[in-house]
């Protein structure tokens, strides 16, 4: 199997390394590295993998001595390095420290996007990578954004799918709905209980209710996810709070976007409009930071719209990296027509900001209606803690509640 070594941490009296589980898919002169979102494994990557390569049959097991002869010394891997010409893509997906078969550390502290992000550029020195465009999902987007301003020089591009800015941006809305998915995701010990809070969380219900055949999309994707939660098994909870721990400290400075912005690649940022964990307005804001290199692509779904939507995503990340081998400038790339006829994508570099023109009483309910908003955030981070703070407290009675030993005949 293969794994990459990138770090090592302090385990009480020893040090342990933290190892890499990573799969390769496609031969080619492009690298495509694939950074997936919280408690997601590679296996997560299959529709882009399927569309970027054509395959979803791994190439981990090729020599790699014939690997490096075909590609280290063509003039065409040069050229495709720097967004030249090149035939075939190769494609890298990985689990992240904390889940799948990748290493577990212990304790949170061993758990941030910068740290990730020098995770998946050990990856890349790993593989003999000089340059690669960079597609990350979710917590995997934040984790791409770091890798970008960290060492910038290493990408050709930037894909942000469903993406955020971390901290309490990683809130989503308000409601019942909500509530109720997190309370389940909380208590939810097996894969089915696990399959089910997933498939509300990722995809819309319109989605989930078309007919296939002779049955819903709902059965069929259920029956998936548990079974691939049951191959991998349920993500410990020392990993997903490590990973959880990452995206509420996560935070990109006006520097960091500074660098991303005058760094030469071009940028995607890919949303869903019914996403109701990435909310799309914080996407929107990123975009516009990151003006002029980034391209705002709006797709009819949900979090999990690379799946939902696999052909229009599919043709977003390869017409970035085609725009990327042509050269093409940052003006073009963002002054691109609102509308696309065949896959119904609202395409924007420039997020649309609305001024609303009110009198004093109009303006006063601006005002309430934004401090409702932050009320909003607060109060779900209450709920939040509430609920951690719960399972915490059965936790410690589970362990202190005296064993009934039974009485022993003389």
């Amino acid at each position: 199997m293969p794994y990459c070594e990138v770090d090592r941490y302090q385990n009480g009296d020893k040090w342990e390394g933290v190892r890499l589980f990573y799969r390769r898919y496609g031969r080619g002169v492009t690298k495509v590295l694939l950074v997936i979102g919280l408690a997601g494994t590679h296996d997560s990557w299959g529709p882009q993998i399927k569309g970027l390569t054509g395959s979803l049959e791994p190439a981990d097991d090729e020599p790699e001595a014939q690997r490096s002869d075909e590609e280290s010394g063509d003039a065409s891997a040069a050229a495709a390095e720097e967004g030249g010409d090149g035939d075939g893509i190769e494609v890298c997906c990985f689990d992240n420290r904390g889940v799948g078969r990748s290493s577990i550390p212990p304790h949170k502290s061993y758990y941030s996007t910068a740290i990730m992000a020098r995770d998946a550029l050990a990856l890349m020195d790993h593989l003999g990578w000089k340059k690669a465009h960079v597609f990350g999902h979710s917590m995997g987007a934040m984790i791409s954004c770091k890798l970008a301003a960290m060492a910038p020089h290493r990408l050709c591009s930037l894909a942000l799918l469903n993406v955020t800015g971390g901290g309490f941006q990683c809130f989503p809305k308000l409601d019942g709905q909500m509530l109720s998915l997190a309370f389940r995701f909380l208590r939810a010990k097996t894969p089915e209980e696990r399959a089910l809070v997933d498939l509300e969380t990722h995809y819309t219900k319109e989605y989930l209710d078309e007919k296939v055949e002779s049955c819903t999309r709902r059965t069929i994707l259920y029956q998936q996810y548990v079974k691939g939660i049951s191959s991998t098994g349920m993500q410990s909870n020392c990993g997903f709070e490590g990973q959880v721990n990452a995206c509420w400290t996560h935070k990109m400075t006006t520097k960091e976007l500074d660098t991303i912005r005058s760094a030469g690649f071009l940028v995607s940022v890919i949303h869903g409009r019914s996403d109701i964990i990435a909310q799309l307005c914080h996407a929107r804001r990123l975009a516009e930071r990151l003006i002029p290199v980034a391209r705002m692509v709006e797709l009819h779904g949900a979090h999990l719209v690379s799946h939902e939507r696999p052909e229009e995503v599919n043709n977003a990340l390869m017409e970035l990296v085609k725009a990327t081998k042509s050269m093409i400038k940052p003006e073009e790339w963002s002054s691109q027509p609102e509308n696309s006829s065949e896959t119904g994508a609202l395409i924007s570099a420039r997020p649309v900001s609305v001024t609303i023109r009110t009198d004093d009483g109009g303006n006063a309910a601006v005002a309430v209606y934004n401090l409702l908003g932050k009320l909003q955030l607060s109060f779900l981070y209450v709920i939040g803690v509430i609920l951690m703070g719960f399972e915490h407290m059965r936790n410690i009675v589970k362990v202190m509640k005296p064993v009934r030993v039974a009485a022993i005949e003389s």
